[in-house]
């Protein structure tokens, strides 16, 4: 033993039996004797002997534990003057490892040899690609799927809980039923308090049958149940599916204050980066981790392709030159450098088994004519179902080229404004006027209209085999590998794709047909982040006029130019800019009129989070950048229409010959000078919001 003085001769005691536990804890542990001088010692126990018996957890941190050891090894809690000895372990506790573990389906590896471990206190964020198998991988976790090979170690007494993106539930239980389950049986006295907490805090009717529940009210209570399990790891698909807003928030602070460890797979971007402390990408069989959120996920992502592109590169390039030397027959044979040959079969067989990253989907959607400028005109609309109001004179205008989201809580009748504006449904009052030459894509959040006994070529086009976008004339072959689908698939029917590819081919669908005008209801549920960034690019080079319907915040944030907002009893508000403006601009709700006949999840919490988010609506959005660059553009244009016209006007005959003609440019040059100032007004504005940001 090495002593703190420097003397190396160990006194004959019980002490020089002391293992170690640092090597196979992975913990930080000190040992100090009275005098405060460092030691290393050992202990003579095994890792499970050492948590079980030495290491009891303290109530105040589930990682930490004081240990003390005296000259006869026994190991308590007690405090230090028992003892020569104090050991100060910082521990972190694995719940769940994976061990070169394998899983496929047929012959497409999920899983390939990968690793993968949860302790105690993360808050993973699981993205990937659309069947990557990050579902898969919940399975396996929770036990449900047993992995082809390779080793799933868990914690002695693990719970855990498991939200799907379509939860089972009870259909003939009552919401307070299912959220007690049977705590009677369980002695657990305190979960009916626990349940009707969670039932006032999401506005839920405690005696409410699950039958008769809408999907976003299901996902909400399969939310509360796995919460108030309390469980060690809580493992959660999709979970802002079908949750509005206010049900995004209450999760999001639910999870950040919950103690249990979390791995939660979402294609939302802003709950990542408030709820994650780590990332982990399953990507070609691999789990790749990252600490830290999404944004800072993004940073390093790219800086990791551009290494493996390097890498790959190198070694394509190394093994071209060793085909090059394997081809120089008598030279090989000369040499007799078997080590070399056998180096290059070695090589070949690593550039087979390398599995490529998936190609993005390549959007392009076929404009049709423009439209008039008018697209509908809403003149004091109303219309309620019974008693229920949904719009109450709401009059509003939509023009050409505009990006409106519209945003409200489940239930405010978002869809069915939607088709009033479309003209689908009548309103119970009020009037709604069309403009002209309107072609319109419609995207529903339910996929209706797909037909489910149709194949995917017949969905896309049916009745020809070619796709017109645009100038390009495309094989429907060919038009479905731009969305990642197979041509041994384009056979396939729609009832065979899972959530994610039904909703590329529901977009596919749409973008091939010609229009001026798209309705986008829920887009983003079932996409991948990398699809939902090109939509996002896409829409927002898109000439026409998008209506939009969106719980994903980063989504509206980066897409829209304006919002309609259900503020409650029928009442509908327009604000500019997209959510994070909206928070900025939205007035105080009044504690007297509640918006909602529900009451508010977690009303106490809302303004506290709305407070620091408006400080970043100040930033640049990407649409706001893209009209900023292609401003002094706009304003070199409109200056050259003026100096044409003002040459026009110096001719002296102009006023002889054509009078009529002079009063016309007097009229174009005042307009040209009021569009002048308007543009030079809004770079001012877009430059002072760049400059904040």
């Amino acid at each position: 033993m090495q002593y703190g003085d420097s003397r190396t001769s160990a006194p004959k005691s019980p002490r020089r039996r002391l293992v170690s536990v640092a090597l196979f804890l992975g913990l930080t542990v000190r040992a100090y004797r009275d005098a405060g001088r460092l030691l290393a010692a050992t202990l003579p126990y095994g890792v499970r002997t050492f948590l079980d018996t030495c290491a009891p957890r303290l109530p105040d941190s589930p990682h930490r534990a004081i240990v003390t050891c005296d000259n006869r090894l026994s190991l308590s809690n007690s405090s230090a003057q028992e003892s020569n000895f104090r050991f100060i372990c910082t521990m972190t506790v694995s719940l769940i490892t994976l061990t070169n573990v394998h899983l496929a389906f047929g012959h497409h590896a999920l899983l390939d040899g990968s690793d993968f471990s949860i302790l105690q206190g993360d808050r993973i964020g699981l993205i990937g690609r659309n069947g990557a198998g990050k579902s898969s991988l919940l399975k396996v976790l929770d036990g449900r799927l047993e992995p082809d090979d390779g080793e799933v170690k868990r914690m002695s007494g693990l719970t855990v809980a498991t939200v799907e993106q379509e939860p089972v539930l009870d259909e003939d239980a009552t919401v307070m039923e299912l959220l007690c389950g049977n705590y009677i049986e369980r002695e657990d006295w305190q979960r009916p308090s626990i349940a009707g907490s969670l039932i006032d805090e999401l506005g839920l009717q405690a005696d409410a049958r699950i039958a008769g529940l809408s999907g976003g009210t299901r996902k909400r209570v399969a939310l509360a149940r796995a919460l108030a399990d309390a469980p060690d790891l809580l493992l959660l698909d999709e979970p802002t599916n079908h949750l509005d807003f206010d049900g995004i928030l209450w999760l999001q602070a639910k999870l950040i204050e919950s103690r249990c460890s979390l791995v939660v797979i979402t294609h939302d971007r802003r709950f990542l980066d408030e709820v994650a402390t780590s990332i982990v990408e399953l990507d070609r069989g691999k789990l790749y981790s990252f600490p830290g959120n999404f944004s800072q996920w993004q940073a390093r992502k790219a800086e990791m392709l551009e290494a493996e592109q390097q890498q790959q590169a190198r070694f394509d390039k190394f093994l071209a030159q060793e085909e090059v030397w394997i081809r120089k027959g008598i030279e090989a044979r000369r040499t007799r450098n078997e080590g070399r040959v056998r180096r290059l079969e070695q090589l070949r067989r690593e550039r087979a088994a390398r599995r490529e990253r998936a190609g993005n989907v390549r959007m392009a959607v076929a404009e049709g004519a423009r439209s008039g400028k008018l697209v509908a005109e809403l003149n004091n609309v109303t219309h309620q179902y019974g008693e229920r109001v949904i719009v109450r004179d709401l009059t509003t205008s939509i023009m050409r080229g505009d990006r409106i989201g519209l945003i409200g809580p489940n239930g405010a009748g978002k869809t069915t404004l939607l088709r009033i504006i479309l003209g689908e449904l009548k309103p119970t009052s009020g009037t709604v006027r069309h403009g002209t030459n309107l072609n319109v894509g419609y995207f529903d959040q339910m996929r209706s209209h797909l037909d489910e006994t149709a194949t995917l070529a017949e969905t896309i086009n049916p009745g020809s085999e070619w796709v017109e976008i645009g100038d390009q004339r495309k094989h429907v072959m060919s038009y479905l590998e731009d969305f990642l689908f197979s041509p041994a698939r384009s056979q396939s029917p729609v009832s065979s794709l899972s959530g994610g590819e039904r909703a590329r081919l529901a977009l596919a669908r749409m973008f091939a047909r010609p229009t001026n005008v798209l309705v986008l209801d829920e887009p983003t549920n079932d996409l991948d982040i990398e699809t939902l960034e090109l939509l996002e690019e896409l829409l927002q080079d898109y000439q026409g006029t998008v209506l939009l319907v969106s719980h994903d915040r980063a989504f509206l944030d980066n897409v829209v130019t304006q919002t309609l907002v259900a503020e409650g009893h029928g009442k509908w508000g327009e604000y500019v800019g997209g959510y994070e403006d909206w928070l900025a601009q939205r007035p105080e709700p009044s504690p007297s009129t509640p918006s909602r006949s529900a009451p508010e999840p977690a009303p106490q919490e809302k303004p506290a989070a709305a407070r620091p988010r408006a400080a970043r609506s100040n930033r640049l959005s990407n649409w706001e950048a893209k009209e900023l660059e292609a401003l002094p553009e706009k304003i070199a244009e409109v200056e050259a229409k003026q100096e044409a016209l003002t040459a026009e006007m110096s001719n002296p005959q102009l006023y002889q010959e054509n009078p009529e003609r002079a009063g016309q440019i007097h009229e174009e040059l005042a307009a040209l000078e009021q569009q002048l100032e308007e543009l030079f007004n809004r770079w001012e504005t877009l430059e002072a919001k760049r400059a904040e940001s």
